[in-house]
């Protein structure tokens, strides 16, 4: 396999465990409101849930990337606009909500486009 082939191979895999790593720590979140500590774990566990999904399609997208980029395609995609209208009643600021959305989504899209290219290259390798 190629350099090249390789590093466009593990980009979106490496890339994936990063965002889901980031998406995680807002879990951190349940923690520190003075409730009952099973009560704190249970709100933890609950506010895991995304991450949960996203390490299922990264599963799913290790050994199917085109169909696994889609999904993380259609995640990005789907999610920019709720979580920028979400972010912008908070703040009513457009620049904030928007570097949220970059943040938050952005990396999803990257991540499955760089499946599908990766799929494409093989292929096209092949």
């Amino acid at each position: 396999m190629k350099t090249s082939l390789k590093v466009i191979h593990w980009a979106p895999r490496i890339l994936c465990i990063l965002s889901i790593a980031f998406v995680s720590l807002f879990a951190l979140d349940a923690f520190g409101h003075g409730n009952p500590i099973l009560e704190q774990i249970g709100d933890f566990l609950m506010h895991l849930l995304p991450s949960f999904l996203l390490i299922s399609i990264l599963i799913f997208a290790w050994k199917k990337e085109l169909w696994g980029g889609i999904l993380f395609l259609i995640i990005g995609l789907v999610l920019s606009p709720f979580i920028y209208k979400m972010n912008f009643n908070m703040n009513q600021s457009v620049t904030q909500s928007l570097s949220v959305v970059a943040l938050i989504t952005f990396p999803f899209v990257i991540i499955g486009l760089l499946f599908i290219l990766s799929n494409y290259l093989k292929k096209k390798n092949s």
